[in-house]
């Protein structure tokens, strides 16, 4: 996101964690904050969507030529990047900075 266009101030946002795919670093129904138009980096956890347009949490391992390649915590369940591809840029919605409920912690 330009940060013009938010009048010089980054978006912020709330996810909901569905699933078990990000345990034992998240659980279902955690509360995240995200910040739409961070950096993206290997090790942050991240809101994507998927080409099948599924929204996601999950966690950088890596850039690969195409884009982003982004994997669950837990191998066993959920969708990640060894099932869906790598994700461009411009699907990456936002980094998550830190988990706000319940058990408030920065990530």
């Amino acid at each position: 996101m330009d940060r013009a266009a938010t009048g010089g101030r980054r978006r912020v946002g709330i996810a909901v964690v569905r699933g078990d795919s990000m345990r034992p670093a998240l659980r279902s129904g955690q509360r995240l904050l995200v910040l739409y138009g961070a950096r993206v980096r290997p090790g942050r956890v991240v809101v994507a969507r998927f080409a099948d347009g599924t929204l996601a949490v999950k966690r950088v391992a890596g850039r690969r030529e195409s884009g982003w390649w982004l994997l669950s915590d837990n191998a066993d369940a959920g969708v990640d990047s060894r099932h869906r591809g790598a994700v461009p840029d411009a699907d990456v919605a936002g980094v998550v900075r830190a988990r706000v409920w319940p058990w408030p912690r920065w990530l």
